[in-house]
């Protein structure tokens, strides 16, 4: 196919990506691009300026290295295809056989007949899935009692020190992590030709595969599930811990969402490692990364806030906040565009959790919420307003701001009902006499008397309960607006 005689310009790459061309010019750029390798590197060029090589040599290790299988995430699991052809299954290019037959491979014969093999103390029932990273099969420890999953090492990945490392590294991390909203390692054998990691066997789905079944989320079911992500990331922070790859596929669902387990912290770094920037330009997810992240810099326990808000952002409306065809194009996004309203993609979503996500997904991370811990704090008050919102109120710094005008009405109505109080109290009681047949009226002096008049004593008072109740939700009205208008200065 020959090149075309023409290129695009660079305002028209820079639109592209950017999402501020139309359909129409989008798709014309697309088919340009397919067949045009000059505006091809030209885009890169645009996208990232000359670190685009460092950068694409990273996502290409990355994405090598790191396709690592969550416990039961499917949704990571490299799937077997049919060759359209053959109508025989095709597997990843790391493994030449099926993954049962690879997993038979380094397994010792066992004496039980619904087992694969042996892989140590464990039975080997079943595969699980299998990825670039290793293959994860379903175990039976005999001495407990009990089934477990347990991640393998990919044979071409155990020869490599740093890969054996990081493999070491996250169950070092998990280990150190004791929460109930994160997988626990309960133990690992690095001395093996195929270093493993042993952990419980749930049956559960992940968060990636909820949201590609079912699209956006209740906002209640968003709540329950964000507030346990921040308290397992409250619990690897306290550890001095950074996941760094906080994202659906990484969070797994047990018995819908009463239960969210984050997973995967192969990832993980301490706040102070140094490795951090010169371990690889970027690690991670691009959709879920925060633009320190994206950027290759160093990054704390703010870095992850972002990602939660990401996270937050995708159960909202069904997609990360953050979408290209390449890479480089979403990572432009990240560093430098601000994500588009929830509200405008999914008008179900409260206008205050569109802020709170917002704010989690500040560019500069001095801009986002202190901690995870506050971030937890914020959304276990508003799950408990959504799920009773005439008992519970929403955090003060998530209501509504309110204009000097609206300020004034409320100060005004506060006043107009205390002065109406205030005449209940004195013209309000109900006066009652002792004989219901005598009456007050008015007093009469004959005219021409000169002698002063005698005031008739009056009846003693007697408060009517009805609106004695009356006054009291009145003056609880009072209270709360006086609440309310004490957080907004005029």
């Amino acid at each position: 196919m020959s090149s075309p005689t023409s290129h695009l310009d660079p305002e028209t790459l820079s639109a592209s990506l950017i999402g501020e061309l139309s359909e129409d010019q989008e798709s014309v750029t697309r088919d340009h691009l397919s067949e045009c390798e000059v505006c091809r590197v030209e885009l890169q060029r645009l996208a990232c300026g000359g670190d685009w090589d460092s950068i694409e040599h990273a996502l290409r290790v990355e994405a090598q290295s790191h396709r690592s299988l969550g416990t039961h995430s499917a949704s990571r699991l490299i799937e077997c295809c049919e060759n359209p052809d053959t109508n025989e299954p095709v597997y990843p290019v790391e493994y030449a056989q099926s993954p049962t037959d690879f997993a038979i491979s380094f397994l010792e014969p066992s004496n039980r007949e619904d087992s694969m093999g042996q892989l140590g103390e464990f039975e080997v029932l079943s595969v699980i899935g299998f990825g670039g990273m290793g293959i994860v099969l379903k175990g039976f420890q005999e001495e407990l009692n009990r089934p477990v999953a347990i991640k393998v090492m990919a044979p071409h990945l155990a020869t490599s020190g740093v890969a054996r490392q990081r493999f070491l590294r996250e169950a070092q991390a998990t280990a150190a992590i004791v929460h109930p909203n994160v997988m626990p390692i309960l133990s690992v054998n690095e001395k093996s030709s195929l270093p493993f990691l042993v952990m419980p066997y749930v049956a559960c789905h992940s968060l990636q595969q909820r949201i590609d079944s079912d699209g956006a989320l209740a906002t209640v079911d968003v709540l329950r599930i964000a507030l346990q992500v921040a308290e397992g990331l409250a619990a690897a922070h306290g550890q001095g811990l950074v996941h760094r790859d906080v994202k659906p596929a990484n969070i797994l669902l047990e018995r819908g969402v009463d239960r969210a387990m984050l997973t995967d912290f192969g990832l993980a770094r301490a706040v102070d490692d140094a490795t951090v920037t010169r371990s690889g330009i970027i690690a991670g997810t691009p959709q879920y990364m925060s633009p320190e992240q994206a950027r290759g810099e160093a990054v704390d326990a703010r870095s992850d806030l972002f990602s939660l808000g990401s996270v937050i952002y995708a159960m909202c409306v069904g997609h990360p906040p953050f979408r290209g065809e390449t890479s480089y194009g979403i990572l432009r996004k990240v560093t430098d565009l601000a994500a588009r309203s929830m509200q405008l993609e999914n008008p179900q979503v409260p206008e205050w959790l569109d802020r709170l996500t917002a704010k989690l997904m500040s560019k500069e991370a001095t801009k986002r919420y202190g901690s995870v811990n506050e971030v937890a704090t914020l959304l276990r008050q508003c799950l408990a307003h959504v799920q009773q919102p005439t008992v519970e109120a929403l955090p003060p710094s998530l209501r509504t701001p309110m204009n000097k005008k609206g300020k004034r009405q409320v100060l005004y109505a506060v006043l107009t009902a205390a002065t109406l109080a205030n005449a209940m109290v004195w013209l309000g009681p109900h006066w009652k006499t002792e004989s219901s047949e005598s009456s007050i009226g008015p007093m009469v002096v004959p005219a021409g008397s000169t002698s002063n008049p005698t005031a008739l004593p009056l009846p003693p008072a007697v408060w009517d309960d009805d609106v004695d109740q009356e006054l009291g939700e009145l003056s609880h009205e009072i209270d709360q607006l006086l609440g309310e208008t004490s957080e907004f200065p005029l």
